[in-house]
């Protein structure tokens, strides 16, 4: 098996660990993840609890398999804001070029400046932390990111021949855009889109744990850092479990991308 196939197996099975966990949580979780139990506090894992328990006795693979639900939750819908928004400005930056994409670009360059986690201060400053400013805050600062890719690839391919045959035929602007470029230019924005899901989880992980993410209310894995950081001296799973299952889903989307960037490359396939 060449590494490619490597990357592409191993991440998929780490990611459909955390899907498959995520759906069955909607459907099954052996105890209710919010429950307290002060007479099993910080039990080790074991059969009644196969990841242990915290320091309220709320047993934590309960509380990870909801987890996995948010984080995806919040990764998928960030991903797909920075998504929509940076192929949107950086294939009609790229297309129509001149003045107006020097100014997206340095539109977009400014949103460059500000990371997730100064983006999701400066929004709960003007709204509230929670969910939704968590996702807005990671979208709007990986667009940038998918803004110069796709630019990048429409500079390259508006002068093909296809392309140029394609206006030749009478075709518009809009139908060369969307019909004889844009699909040339998506093997780049699909290995991007895995690689910034991985971003995300830890984004999202890092606002959580700063109180600007998921509600405290809602189990996160970010959340289960924060309320496990002070009892790492009496028990270290409440903190490793969500920091195991954090790097695995940031593992495996990395491999994911890592694998589908090389699997889309001729070149490498040869």
């Amino acid at each position: 098996m060449n590494g490619t196939r490597l990357n592409l197996v191993i991440g998929g099975w780490f990611i459909g660990l955390v899907v498959g966990g995520a759906l069955l949580s909607f459907f099954w979780l052996p105890y209710d993840p919010n429950r307290l139990d002060f007479t099993a506090q910080f039990a080790r894992p074991s059969l009644e609890h196969l990841f242990g328990t915290d320091h309220f006795g709320r047993d934590l693979f309960s509380r990870v398999l909801l987890g996995a639900r948010g984080t995806l939750y919040v990764g998928v819908i960030a991903v797909g804001i920075a998504l929509s928004l940076g192929c949107v400005l950086g294939a009609v930056a790229g297309y129509v070029g001149g003045v107006f994409d020097e100014v997206i670009m340095r539109l977009v360059d400014v949103l460059y400046a500000f990371p997730a986690i100064l983006m999701a201060l400066l929004l709960a400053a003007v709204y509230s932390p929670g969910t939704l400013t968590a996702m807005i805050a990671i979208g709007l600062a990986t667009v940038p990111i998918f803004a110069r890719i796709m630019r990048a690839s429409v500079l390259t391919l508006k002068e093909r021949d296809y392309v140029e045959a394609s206006r030749a035929l009478g075709a518009g602007h809009g139908r060369v855009l969307v019909v004889s470029i844009l699909p040339g230019a998506l093997s780049p924005i699909v290995v991007q889109a895995s690689l910034s899901l991985a971003i995300a989880v830890l984004a999202e992980a890092a606002l959580s744990f700063l109180g600007l993410g998921t509600p405290p209310d809602v189990p996160s894995w970010g959340n289960m850092l924060r309320e496990a950081q002070g009892f790492m001296t009496l028990s270290p799973y409440p903190a490793v479990v969500p920091g195991i299952a954090i790097m695995l889903t940031v593992l495996g989307w990395s491999l994911l991308g890592d694998g589908l960037r090389d699997w889309l490359d001729p070149i490498t396939r040869r």
